[in-house]
């Protein structure tokens, strides 16, 4: 309990959430590249009594505390993992940082990385070199699009091929069906006539002019000569014999 006029307020602290801008520093990496990098600590004080009496200035105390930290732990980087770590440095900086601060009543919330500045020369090398990867990339892409429209083109002529073979094969197949079935008509109507004619029981005469028929048919006009079987001459010559013949009248008979 404070006494009027006797006591008196030493120090004013807010118990709320506090920020620590810290300027750029100089850090050397592992690879022998100075960056300039600054860092951010969000920290709030939880016990006042060990904050005033904790440290002398506890907010310079932090702040030198974090730029040696943050050395540290940039000394065991190289160049290339510190641009991708941000993660790991902001979360090693916070346990460093929590734990040596605990004595003076500060609790550190988070650390954050703001910026990391390669030199000016390392700058213009990474440009260099995102400038070749975005190239290689485009070029890679590139190849595998016009491969692809190659691999494209093929398959078309190839299916295209197909379908002109298939075509010509269904056409090839179509014709010869066609044609089987129109021999096949011919064949039963040659074999319904010739059914016919054995129903009918035609004699001799018949199948000798029949005969005769089928061989004019095989001369077809084009043969000087036509050799006819004997059998038939025989049966033709038999069907002139028997065959009636008109009388003629007897320019004698007056009756």
């Amino acid at each position: 309990m404070k006494a009027p006029f006797i006591d008196r307020v030493a120090n004013k602290i807010s118990l709320k959430e506090q920020i620590l801008d810290n300027d750029p520093q100089p850090v050397i990496t592992k690879d022998n590249i100075t960056m300039q990098i600054d860092s951010i600590v969000y920290f709030m004080v939880t016990d006042p009594k060990l904050y005033s009496y904790g440290a002398d200035d506890p907010l310079l105390a932090i702040e030198i505390l974090t730029v040696t930290t943050l050395r540290n732990i940039i000394g065991d980087l190289e160049l290339d993992e510190t641009l991708t770590s941000r993660e790991f440095i902001n979360s090693k900086m916070r346990v460093v940082l929590d734990e040596i601060s605990g004595p003076w009543g500060i609790k550190v919330v988070r650390v954050e990385v703001e910026n990391i500045l390669p030199p000016l020369d390392i700058q213009t090398a990474m440009e260099k070199q995102m400038k070749a990867e975005r190239e290689k990339r485009e070029s890679i892409l590139r190849a595998e699009g016009e491969k692809q429209s190659a691999i494209l083109q093929a398959e078309g002529e190839k299916e295209a091929t197909i379908l002109r073979a298939e075509a010509i094969k269904e056409q090839t197949i179509r014709q010869a069906f066609g044609e089987a079935e129109a021999i096949l008509a011919v064949s039963e109507a040659q074999a319904s006539t010739l059914l016919m004619l054995k129903n009918a029981e035609p004699d001799q005469y018949i199948v000798a002019l029949k005969g005769l028929e089928a061989l004019e048919k095989v001369a077809d006009g084009h043969a000087t000569k036509m050799i006819i079987p004997s059998r038939l001459q025989a049966i033709a010559g038999l069907a002139s014999t028997t065959s009636p013949v008109a009388k003629t009248p007897d320019p004698q008979n007056t009756e």
